[in-house]
């Protein structure tokens, strides 16, 4: 029994290897951007986002969520993307067969690396990568939208008038989100993102 388990141990796994690669998979790249954003730390803003709406959603709203799942479903949710590379918003979503292929690719690319894991780490981690349309997942995509409204308010204050457009259509995306604590991150949190740091107070 202990030669198997050395075994396996022995066993060399590229699983985190790859998702150190987060952070060379720029987003936005049809877009002139002042800072360079890779999926990495979108990925970490997204998994704050969505902590912190489970939060709200439990405190105030009757829910009954785990942030902490939440937030780890959060840190995953781009992962594919090391393989598929950030395909555009626009080109994601030109048709329903486009849509429906890359929701595909992205479900081929999140098979390769559940399969670079141990053996007894895979069902651990299918629970991550292949949820179900579940409320938790509605929390992390209503996070992803809000992290690129802020994305956009960022370029907007620096000057760059590329993202005014993308703005204005993730903030219409963002309205139709039929989430009470989406609305009180908006009205409590989001204003800040537009202040300089002299302006933030301590």
């Amino acid at each position: 029994m202990e030669n198997q388990t050395n075994n396996k141990m022995m066993n060399n796994s590229h699983f985190l290897a790859f998702l150190f690669r987060m952070k060379y998979i720029n987003r936005w790249s049809l877009m002139r951007n002042t800072e360079v954003e890779n999926i990495a730390e979108h990925s970490l803003q997204v998994a704050m986002i969505a902590h912190i709406l489970a939060v709200i959603k439990n405190k105030y709203y009757g829910g009954n969520l785990d942030p902490n799942y939440i937030a780890v479903l959060a840190i995953f949710h781009d992962s594919s993307e090391i393989i598929t590379g950030d395909m555009p918003t626009p080109v994601k979503y030109f048709n329903p067969e486009l849509k429906e292929a890359y929701k595909n690719v992205e479900y081929i690319a999140n098979q390769k690396l559940v399969s670079m894991l141990p053996e007894d780490f895979k069902e651990i981690y299918q629970d991550i990568f292949f949820h179900n349309e579940s409320e938790e997942w509605s929390i992390v995509k209503a996070a992803d939208k809000l992290a690129a409204y802020i994305k956009c308010i960022e370029e907007e204050k620096a000057g760059n008038k590329e993202f005014v457009k993308a703005k204005e259509t993730i903030s219409k995306s963002i309205d139709a989100i039929e989430r009470p604590e989406v609305k009180y991150f908006m009205d409590i949190f989001m204003r800040s993102f537009s202040l300089t740091l002299d302006e933030l107070e301590y």
